[in-house]
């Protein structure tokens, strides 16, 4: 996974995409080390104490919230998907449009 949030971060953060990962439950003494091995560029929000989980329900990793320009959810997926297959491009392209 780290290596498809990474690609899917190079090539649409120019048209506007922002991933934000969230490290549930882990500080930065554990996050910095696993981003710096898997040479991740992408900004990573750390929720230690849980309460971001809490707030948005996340029941399963990973869980993806695809939120508009507009700020309002669009979708949310559970588990992993292939974001980096045809019809995941297509959806992100897609999405970059609105």
């Amino acid at each position: 996974m780290p290596s498809t949030i990474e690609q899917i971060h190079q090539q649409y953060r120019d048209a506007g995409l922002v991933i934000l990962p969230i490290s549930i439950e882990e500080g930065r003494s554990k996050v910095a080390p696993w981003t710096q091995k898997h040479a991740l560029t992408l900004p990573f929000l750390l929720d230690p104490s849980g309460e971001i989980s809490k707030a948005y329900r996340i029941t399963a990793t990973p869980t993806v919230f695809l939120v508009g320009r507009d700020g309002k959810l669009i979708a949310k997926a559970l588990g992993t998907k292939e974001w980096t297959s045809e019809r995941g491009h297509a959806l992100l392209r897609l999405l970059l449009q609105r």
